[in-house]
């Protein structure tokens, strides 16, 4: 017998359950969301948000070690990472008590504790001292997220060897850091512990940095890492790494196949994550998992068997906070009946925090080309834009790719300031079908960086004005 019924029971509070729960009791649906940590998940609690503090401190410091330009000087100046690591995690938990709020606003029941599959209408959850309670549900959401990887030889231990979850909790910075991985996570925790005064090495096994992205975004990145004097070894494969009292010895080698030594006071690994789908009980439903290890969803987040839904990260796809939020109203839309659309997979935004921001929304030029598209690309650089100079950031550019035949968006990529907010024009222009013309027409204001919206599209068209 079932302790409580409910219409929907959601397994996870990250971004995308916590979502799909709020947005199933807007549409009138009985709602208990399962959670054995902090409501907001990764996200919310050890990923986007406190990063992103983080790295608006970083900037900080990096503005002010520049600020002589602009009139002001220092007898001397100081960096702590400890009340920046204090602030981020202010930040962090205020934002995950307003999920809470939330959850009380929508009469949503939230059941603390670890919650698994028994049937493919029951859930058993299991608290911290072991009391267990079983839930009935004519649907159950699984949108338990994912973890870091390690490597063989690098295994996590957060103190000498930290995954990004260890490197938000430090209060202060090591002499020395490597990072392994040059994706998004290790490229904003490079630029966070260079500001506070690491020598920062990092290691990528890809030929770029940032190897998601365009390339000529992935270079500037490169030159800027370089230039405040960080080391960036990239198509370097780790071979080894021994761990002492004082730190850790790296040996890899590096593009010219040169075997390199290197010791540092710490090592963080950033090479990856995998989806949390142990201990949940789906071997007893025989809920479907693909060849990495990701539960196997339908476009409406359905899996194999009737009644049980995935999202998020657990889901596959691009695993990023804003996908798992679509995807988590997606899904009871559907399941509400309500449901008009499905989640456009070509169409979600690439987010890089460090300094210079990237983003990017659709192909890179390399994957429109493969894929037989002819094509013009324009792009437009920072340094023609008035905002940009007044503002002293004016590295990096606007790049769009356009398809000849219907001038159609492609693909968008943006490196440099405010290069996250602005991608979202793009976005909605993909998402809006315009065409590269259209993005030219509608007016932007002046000065300001959104400008070089409209300036690349009509670079693309092979008429830019001011450049």
């Amino acid at each position: 017998m079932a302790d409580s019924q409910y219409d929907l029971v959601v397994v996870g509070a990250g971004p995308g359950g916590y979502v799909a729960a709020i947005r199933a009791a807007q549409l009138g649906l009985n709602v208990a969301c399962v959670e054995e940590d902090t409501l907001g998940g990764v996200c919310l609690n050890t990923g986007c948000i406190p990063t992103k503090a983080l790295l608006s401190s970083a900037a900080l410091v990096n503005e002010l070690r520049d600020a002589e330009r602009h009139g002001i000087t220092f007898s001397r100046m100081n960096v702590d990472l400890g009340p920046a690591q204090e602030r981020s995690r202010a930040v962090a938990d205020q934002l995950s008590k307003g999920v809470g709020h939330l959850f009380k606003k929508n009469k949503i029941t939230h059941i603390e504790g670890r919650g698994r599959l028994l049937s493919k209408s029951s859930v058993e959850v299991t608290s911290t001292d072991g009391a267990t309670q079983t839930l009935a549900a004519d649907h159950v959401i699984i949108a338990t997220g994912s973890r870091p990887r390690s490597l063989p030889m690098l295994p996590i231990d957060e103190e000498t060897i930290w995954s990004s979850t260890g490197a938000l909790f430090q209060t202060s910075a090591p002499k020395s850091l490597a990072v392994i991985g040059a994706g998004a996570v290790g490229m904003e925790f490079a630029d966070v512990f260079s500001a506070y005064g690491s020598e920062v090495t990092v290691i990528e096994a890809l030929d770029r940095v940032l190897p998601v992205e365009d390339k000529d975004c992935s270079a500037v990145v490169a030159r800027s890492f370089k230039k405040r004097g960080i080391n960036v070894f990239t198509s370097a494969m780790v071979q080894g790494a021994e761990v002492s009292d004082t730190g850790v010895t790296l040996t890899f080698k590096d593009k010219a196949g040169a075997e390199q030594t290197l010791q540092v006071e710490r090592v963080l690994s950033a090479v990856g994550r995998a989806p949390n789908t142990e201990d949940l009980g789906l071997d007893a439903v025989n809920v479907e998992l693909d060849e990495h290890g990701y539960i196997k969803v339908d476009d409406q987040l359905r899996t194999n068997v009737a009644g049980v839904y995935a999202l998020g990260d657990v889901a596959g796809h691009q695993l990023l906070a804003h996908k798992a939020m679509h995807e988590g109203v997606v899904c009871v839309e559907h399941i509400t009946g309500q449901g008009h659309h499905s989640v456009n997979y070509e169409n979600v935004p690439n987010c890089t925090y460090c300094h210079p921001e990237v983003a990017s929304v659709g192909l890179t030029e390399e994957q429109a080309k493969a894929a037989g598209h002819d094509i013009e690309v324009g792009k437009f650089p920072w340094v023609g834009n008035g905002r940009a100079l007044a503002g002293g950031h004016s590295e990096g550019f606007v790049k769009v790719i356009r398809d000849t035949k219907y001038s159609e968006i492609l693909g968008a990529h943006i490196v440099g300031p405010s290069a996250t907010e602005l991608i979202g024009e793009f976005v909605v222009g993909r998402h809006l079908e315009s065409t590269m013309e259209e993005m030219d027409r509608a007016m932007h204001p002046h000065p300001t960086l959104s400008e070089a919206i409209g300036e690349s599209a009509l670079a693309a068209l092979g008429r830019a004005l001011h450049v």
